[in-house]
């Protein structure tokens, strides 16, 4: 049930996929590879959708995708991609298909570089999440240069569906930068502000 009395960023509004997004993920520090990487792919999904196109598919991206499984998605065959792609769980795009396997082997190999995925992405925020000081969600950006140079250095170690907008709404979304509203209730449960 949605608790109407408390202050959200007004993004959330009062629909219940929304609230209980932003209440219990969006903006918290995340170091878990598993879940990075399942947020990568759904952000990557997203591009020029809205969220909750992709909140409500959700589910069907952890099904028709093996639960992120990194390891069993490097190994899918075109064929396999191909067949995914016409499935209606999920956002029947062939390109963003594809990029599930290109982005999984790429993780991989940063995986194997840095020992966790979760090693490389904090290093672009000094292994801190950075915090906000947003009035009003009009304040916030769509990029910034740390959300420039994560793309440019993902974008060169090849990944796919990762422009800097994209970043950025990654940072957000797993907490590498706290974007909540100075009056969001959810900002003192993160920040202890």
């Amino acid at each position: 049930m949605i608790n109407k009395r408390v202050i959200r960023c007004e993004w959330a509004g009062d629909d219940p996929i929304y609230c209980a997004y932003h209440d219990n993920e969006w903006g918290k520090p995340s170091y878990d590879d598993d879940h990075l990487f399942e947020m990568l792919i759904l952000e990557g999904a997203q591009a020029g959708l809205s969220w909750r196109t992709i909140l409500n598919k959700r589910q069907g991206y952890r099904g028709v995708f093996d639960d992120f499984d990194r390891n069993l998605i490097m190994r899918y065959t075109d064929e396999e991609l191909e067949a995914k792609s016409k499935d209606s769980r999920i956002i029947r795009n062939r390109l963003k298909v594809f990029s599930v396997r290109t982005n999984a082997i790429c993780f991989q190999k940063v995986v194997e570089e840095y020992g966790s995925f979760s090693q490389y992405l904090w290093r672009f925020v000094g292994g801190k999440p950075m915090i906000n000081y947003w009035q009003t969600m009009n304040e916030v950006p769509a990029k910034t240069d740390i959300s420039d140079a994560l793309s440019k250095d993902m974008k060169k170690r090849g990944f796919k569906f990762i422009g800097s907008t994209i970043c950025y709404a990654y940072m957000q979304s797993v907490g590498l930068v706290n974007d909540h509203v100075v009056s969001c209730f959810c900002r003192e449960n993160i920040t202890g502000e």
